[in-house]
């Protein structure tokens, strides 16, 4: 049963992490493996679905698997130490433990690669939860009971929405505040920097359990 205690989602690409030079290294290395061009400035502009939402742009359907296997192997080498922080996110997340809540991580990414990133930027949600996607987010929002999930997204907005969350926007990614906004976001930030005084004065109003 989802618990009573506060509990807010993070999105972790683009939301946490500034994960652009890490999987720009990982995919040169994977092309220049396979001899498939990928145009991995293209790539990185559009951070967000799944990784084989990503490939199905550059290899046949029968080499979607093989590149996805290969593209995850290679990751921890290639993309873990190049990935920086992106600002505000340790306060975020420390902002959310220290109302006594749980912040919980929700990503696409294979959790055993999102995993290394935490561990290396020193980033300590209480639950990490990776492979989902966009309304698929909501299963494990759903499961904890998170009252906020926050994404830079409209996928992660879909998520929000469809675990009947609120949804809080930052636009360090793709998607701009008109973006965010039409998919239906509640608010918007434009990076988490402001997020633990926003959370503290929701708090405030009485609206955390």
């Amino acid at each position: 049963m989802p618990s009573r205690t506060l509990t807010v989602g993070f999105d972790l690409d683009m939301t946490l992490i500034d994960s652009r030079p890490g999987i720009k290294a990982a995919y040169l290395t994977l092309a220049a493996e396979t001899g498939v061009y990928i145009d991995t400035d293209l790539v990185v502009s559009r951070l967000g679905p799944p990784l084989e939402d990503e490939l199905t742009n550059w290899y046949p359907p029968e080499s979607i698997a093989a590149a996805a296997d290969r593209y995850r192997a290679l990751y921890p080498d290639r993309a873990i130490t190049p990935t920086p922080a992106l600002a505000g996110a340790r306060e975020a997340v420390e902002a959310v433990q220290a109302l006594g809540g749980r912040a919980i991580v929700v990503t696409a990414k294979y959790e055993p690669n999102a995993k290394l990133h935490l561990d290396h930027l020193g980033l300590v949600p209480d639950v990490l939860i990776g492979g989902l996607w966009a309304e698929g987010k909501a299963e494990a929002l759903l499961d904890h009971g998170a009252r906020i999930y926050v994404g830079d997204h409209t996928g992660d907005v879909r998520g929000a929405r469809a675990a009947d969350a609120l949804s809080v926007g930052v636009t360090t990614g793709p998607c701009d505040e008109a973006e965010l906004r039409a998919a239906g976001a509640d608010v918007i930030l434009p990076n988490l920097t402001g997020f633990p005084a926003w959370l503290n004065a929701w708090a405030a109003r009485g609206e955390a359990v």
